[in-house]
């Protein structure tokens, strides 16, 4: 005989137009109901799934019509047991006054169904602004349930000392209201996985004892979801990573011609419109990295239960910097690097790097570039062990790689479905500084890793034909970049949300 779970019911209640049913789709991770920027969208109560742990306990989300005339519903509220007053409620005031009859249908939901009220509130209006707080606060008491607020509407993501601030402002403004367990920030638009849990954990202790045990059931099934969908993130993003590593693009032999063509180029004296080997190979290099970041951040998106596509990711500053790897003749290496020094100045030499380490000219001019002694000529062919001339990524771009791969893993888990299709903005300036300060913590072993990556960069291509490694990224480099990432980004998660527990 099959077993009925045990359901958990949370009405999500507001002030009409404070938008709950975009915060219902960002906690559902699909779209449901109707959004629009106007008040009394919502007309009905609707039930919805937010989880299930089948044979043991459900999870529901109430997504119900927004509050109106507070004062007005807190006087009807207190005549609802008189005939005259049912009237008014259920016949008269759907067919007169349909807003102010949604407004009852709603705080019915919460007397028939809620175990616990999810309250929001508008956080971009200053606290003492909110003339309808206290009426509404006021009827939420009445009905004897436990209120969790919610801000909502609080803008960008914000440090975790300016949000406790704000979070501290509003429960001064709530602190009257004996009804409310906690205040949260939970924005639709910019909330993250990990204060998931922290409003679970604030439902858990407002429900009653006897809800306890198949609450913790599906407090653990969220967790272990997220966890899933966090783990398959970095793995994502290691497999990018391994494959930028690794790749790498032969320059095809020119002659004597080509060389001088080579030379004019870094003098400022070329055709327009003529690309020599080294530029056809740089632009290979740089469209397969442009490509594949933009289809690993469509996967992330589509991972995080959101929709769009990764449009106009801007490669600049990654493409100034190649790792060059060039076979040198030792007897020329002298007359080469006289003239290329002179007319490289400024530029630096990398080799500990892989090579040259340029400025944004590499990719505008196409550089050669080289090395000025016969002697250290000698050693870069003995240390790279290479048959032909090969363009790779040089530990700069791979850093920065690294750096943005956090970057946009924190805005993709930020984004809340309710804000539409998935678009890429400007991050908040306090990432950066957490996402350097991670990196920095464990910078060593990056290295170390990247490192890793020569004897695997320096196998034959096998057919000979410049063919490129991306599509056999090495499984060793894959492993440790996740672990890697895995760490730095519960160590950043962590930074950004110190409350939290995932």
């Amino acid at each position: 005989m099959a077993v009925d779970p045990a359901t958990i019911a949370l009405s999500l209640i507001s002030h009409t137009n404070v938008g709950k049913t975009t915060l219902a789709r960002t906690l559902l991770r699909r779209d449901i109901g109707e959004v629009r920027d106007e008040a009394h969208v919502t007309m009905e109560a609707e039930r919805h799934t937010l989880l299930e742990v089948p044979a043991d306990a459900r999870l529901e989300l109430w997504d119900t019509p927004g509050l109106g005339d507070s004062v007005r519903l807190a006087r009807r509220l207190a005549g609802r047991a008189n005939p005259i007053g049912w009237f008014l409620s259920e016949v008269w005031d759907r067919f007169r006054d349909r807003p102010f009859w949604s407004s009852q249908r709603a705080i019915r939901n919460i007397l028939e169904q809620a175990d616990v009220v999810l309250y929001l509130i508008n956080a971009a209006e200053a606290p003492a602004d909110v003339g309808y707080l206290d009426a509404e606060l006021e009827v939420l008491g009445l009905l004897g349930k436990p209120v969790v607020v919610l801000l909502n509407q609080m803008g960008p993501p914000r440090g975790p000392d300016r949000e406790a601030a704000e979070i501290e402002r509003w429960r001064q403004r709530t602190r009257n209201a004996a009804c409310v367990r906690t205040v949260l920030a939970f924005d639709a638009f910019a909330r993250c996985w990990v204060q998931e849990d922290v409003l679970l954990e604030a439902v858990g202790r407002a429900l009653r004892a006897d809800r306890a045990a198949a609450f913790d059931t599906l407090r653990a099934a969220w967790r272990t979801r997220n966890r899933a969908t966090w783990r398959a993130a970095m793995q994502l993003l290691a497999d990018r990573l391994a494959r930028a590593a690794l790749d790498r693009e032969t320059v095809q032999p020119e002659g004597w011609t080509g060389r001088l063509r080579s030379i004019g180029t870094a003098l400022g004296l070329r055709r327009e419109g003529a690309l020599t080997p080294r530029e056809y190979a740089m632009q290979a290099l740089a469209e397969r990295l442009d490509a594949d970041i933009r289809s690993s951040t469509d996967r992330l998106i589509e991972l995080h239960g959101l929709e769009g596509k990764a449009t106009g990711i801007v490669l600049t500053r990654l493409a100034e910097h190649y790792g060059v790897r060039e076979p040198l003749n030792e007897g020329k290496a002298a007359l080469w690097g006289g003239v290329v020094t002179g007319a490289l100045a400024g530029l630096k030499a990398d080799l500990a790097a892989g090579g040259l380490t340029m400025g944004a000219g590499l990719l505008a001019g196409g550089v050669l570039g080289a090395l000025g002694a016969a002697g250290l000529a000698r050693g870069y062919n003995l240390v790279r062990g290479v048959d032909a001339p090969t363009l790779n990524w040089s530990t700069t771009v791979l850093d920065e790689l690294v750096r943005s791969a956090l970057l946009g893993y924190l805005a993709v888990a930020h984004y809340g479905r309710g804000r539409g299709n998935w678009t890429a903005a400007e991050h908040p300036e306090f990432w950066q500084e957490h996402v350097n300060a991670v990196i920095a913590m464990d910078g060593e072993r990056l290295r170390d890793l990247w490192k890793q990556r020569e004897t695997r960069a320096n196998r034959p291509e096998g057919k000979g034909d410049g063919a490129s490694t991306t599509d056999r990224a090495g499984p060793e480099l894959t492993a440790a970049l996740e672990a890697w990432l895995s760490q730095a980004s519960d160590a950043l998660l962590a930074r950004l949300y110190p409350n939290a527990r995932f």
